[in-house]
This record gives structure tokens, C-alpha cells and sequence, in this order.
């Protein structure tokens, strides 16, 4: 799927992704990768003044499944089976940047990565895996 048609179908199966506004949004997609970026909101921060592990989590999450909705096509009921995450430095108060990358694409199953960046930085503030379970019959 190309880059409009992964944010139709995302706009269209999950719209409570933009419950209380719109954060998280889908820049790119090619094969076997996305970039999603989640822009700064105040629901998304924790005590301590840093972006909430959370919201990181959703915006790895978000940001496999676009990767794998462009590989693939609009199959809504490929779900997530596991997701890891190593938080390795905070990033702050601002707004993020997920790269996604699929290391393997199977029939049944499809493994990824996520490095998270803060925007307009190098250094990676997360770093994420995740596993999901393919429908058979896409």
C-alpha cells in the first residue's frame, strides 16, 4: 500500500488513535519500513518533565503496524503477539520520531523494530520490538 492508502485505512479502522486530537501521524512507508511522528502534547508527558513511556509505546506499536500495512495490505486483524521495550535516555519534552523496520515478514508473522528519536535529534531515546500475528487468507 502506498503512503495515502496506509493513512485512509488508519483513519478509517482506528480513528480512536486521535481521541482528545490528533498526535500521531504516518510521514512514510516503503518496503519493509515506516516513519510515524508523534507530535508534543501535554497528555503525553509524565512527572518528571519527559515524554510518557506510554506514548512511546503507541507510537512503536502504530508505527510496525503501518510498516506492515504497506507491505502486506489492509488487514485490519494483524495483531500484535508481543513488544519490548529498552527506554535508553529522555527525551524531554518534545515531540517524537518512529523508524520502523521489518526484519522479517513472513506468512504468519512479522518481526520488527522501532528506534524512537526526539525530533531534530541522533540519539536514540527508545528502542522497540515487536512480533505480529498475520490472519491467514490476506
Amino acid at each position: 500500500m502506498a503512503l495515502p492508502a496506509v493513512i485512509d485505512f488508519l483513519e478509517r479502522e482506528f480513528p480512536q488513535i486521535h481521541h482528545g486530537g490528533r498526535s500521531y501521524h504516518l510521514e512514510a512507508v516503503g518496503p519493509l519500513s515506516a516513519r510515524m511522528r508523534m507530535d508534543h502534547h501535554e497528555r503525553h508527558l509524565r512527572p518528571g518533565g519527559t515524554v510518557s513511556g506510554p506514548a512511546m509505546m503507541a507510537l512503536a506499536d502504530l508505527a510496525l503496524y503501518a510498516a506492515i500495512l504497506a507491505n502486506i495490505g489492509p488487514v485490519g486483524l494483524a495483531v500484535t503477539t508481543s513488544l519490548n521495550f529498552n527506554f535508553l535516555r529522555k527525551p524531554g519534552t518534545t515531540g517524537l520520531v518512529g523508524e520502523a523496520r521489518l526484519l522479517k515478514l513472513g506468512r504468519r508473522l512479522a518481526v520488527g523494530e522501532v528506534l524512537i528519536r526526539a525530533r531534530d535529534a541522533e540519539d536514540v531515546v527508545c528502542h522497540a520490538t515487536g512480533t505480529y500475528s498475520i490472519p491467514p487468507g490476506r
